[in-house]
């Protein structure tokens, strides 16, 4: 007979977030990534017609760049934002960086080698611990989440730094494009996202009396047969970079113009977003009526209302919604951990409230969520 094993409380014990740079306000988004100046004369009078339109939708009034605007050069990496983010956890929970036995490294996607997990250990200077890096777009911070508290709870480590970052701006600079191949897709994230990281410390509890418990982690994917809404056009191998450069296949696109409502954005009689949340909520025996704070990443204003009223439906308080965006902007996976730091740093909480969070990553439709409650 197997060993039975004994689940144990794992504790947000501290949170942290960075946000390179001074906040820059829509209009502004220009002097740090550079002027579209020789795509197509279509692409360029779109541009010029819908960037008051995607300011209006998207609600944000600051987003933030790891760019020096005077320079143009990059002030900060992956790597570096993480460790700042991660820095700030560690004093939150009043640990040692090598107290730490596990970290799990989340971004959309990584190019580098050897990967950012082992470049977060060696800048936080750990000797010895495990690591991994996980890569699955905005999923990707609710997957390294999982799992770092599933390792926790059956007793593998008693400690662990889940970390994410995202230099989006990378991707989104006017030197970056092979501008003559531009198309309005590859555009429209340039109003969309920014740069940022956020970082949370776990550990296994003696006593959970007063603390956040990570209740539920969640995740999964139900784009088996549903399109690719964000993408590129590299193939699964490494090609040769000016080839990629002059076919444009290393630009980022996001098919802005599904809404929620398109047949790939539908489960049956709801949104796939709200009927992933309703999966989540069951699945974790989550009493809706109880979540304090419902963390919402959704940049888009028509889309988050639409969810607010869907999710408010299956018992979520209507007050209970919570995002930061207009302030902080949007920049990807780190959100998960971003809004949750300045819940913890921010609001009171008292026991039995329960802080939850959920995600619709649209390049495959995977999702992903959390609940935590106040013991």
């Amino acid at each position: 007979m197997g060993k039975r094993i004994t689940l144990q409380d794992v504790t947000i014990a501290g949170s942290g977030s960075f946000l390179p740079g001074d906040p820059v306000p829509p209009g502004r988004i220009e002097e740090y990534l550079g002027k579209i100046t020789r795509a197509p004369q279509a692409v360029m009078r779109w541009i010029e017609r819908n960037a008051p339109v995607f300011r209006q939708i998207l609600g944000m009034e600051k987003y933030y760049y790891a760019i020096d605007p005077e320079t143009g050069k990059f002030t900060e990496d992956n790597v570096t934002m993480s460790v700042k983010a991660a820095c700030k956890a560690l004093e939150a929970a009043r640990m040692e960086a090598r107290e730490i036995e596990f970290i799990a490294y989340a971004s959309p996607h990584m190019d580098q080698m050897p990967t950012a997990s082992v470049r977060i250990q060696e800048a936080l200077g750990i000797e010895r611990c495990a690591e991994m890096s996980i890569h699955a777009n905005c999923s990707s911070a609710y997957k390294a989440l999982l799992v770092a508290h599933n390792l926790l709870r059956s007793g593998v480590y008693r400690t662990a730094l889940v970390v994410s970052s995202n230099i989006a701006s990378s991707e989104l600079r006017a030197d970056y494009y092979n501008q003559p191949l531009i198309e309005k897709e590859a555009l429209f994230l340039r109003w969309f996202l920014c740069d940022g990281a956020g970082a949370l410390v776990l550990s296994v509890a003696d006593g959970a009396k007063g603390r956040l418990v990570l209740e539920h982690t969640h995740i999964e994917s139900v784009g088996g047969r549903r399109g690719i809404k964000m993408f590129n056009r590299r193939p699964a191998l490494w090609m040769n970079p000016k080839e990629e450069f002059e076919k444009g296949l290393h630009h980022l696109y996001q098919a802005f113009r599904n809404q929620l409502a398109g047949p790939d954005f539908r489960d049956g009689d709801k949104s796939v977003f709200a009927a992933g949340f309703e999966r989540m909520l069951e699945a974790g025996g989550i009493n809706p009526a109880k979540i304090r704070f419902f963390q919402l990443n959704l940049p888009a204003k028509h889309i988050a209302e639409s969810v607010r009223e869907e999710c408010a439906a299956l018992g979520v308080s209507p007050g209970a919604f919570y995002s930061g965006l207009e302030d902080m902007g949007y920049c990807g996976p780190p959100m998960a951990f971003l809004g949750l730091d300045r819940i913890m740093r921010e609001e009171r909480l008292k026991k039995g409230d329960i802080i939850a969070s959920f995600a619709l990553e649209v390049s495959k439709f995977m999702l992903g969520g959390y609940a935590a409650v106040c013991r």
